[in-house]
């Protein structure tokens, strides 16, 4: 949840909706677009704190600036 409050928080002005899919096995893959942006899986491991929201910035919406309250 920690995950979708960053991407809302920072990029709520570039994010049309937000899709949370319950899952079995501790599975957590974050997919933008249909593209996987993040898995636990994959990489062995939870994501660390703000490591999603870093790939987002770099991968998906580089040169965006952040929301601004």
């Amino acid at each position: 949840m920690r995950t979708v409050h960053d991407l809302l928080q920072h990029f709520q002005h570039v994010i049309a909706d937000v899709t949370l899919v319950t899952g079995s096995k501790g599975i957590f893959d974050v997919v933008v677009d249909g593209e996987l942006l993040y898995s636990k899986h994959a990489n062995g491991r939870h994501a660390k704190p703000g490591e999603v929201l870093e790939l987002f910035r770099n991968e998906v919406v580089p040169g965006v600036e952040v929301y601004e309250h």
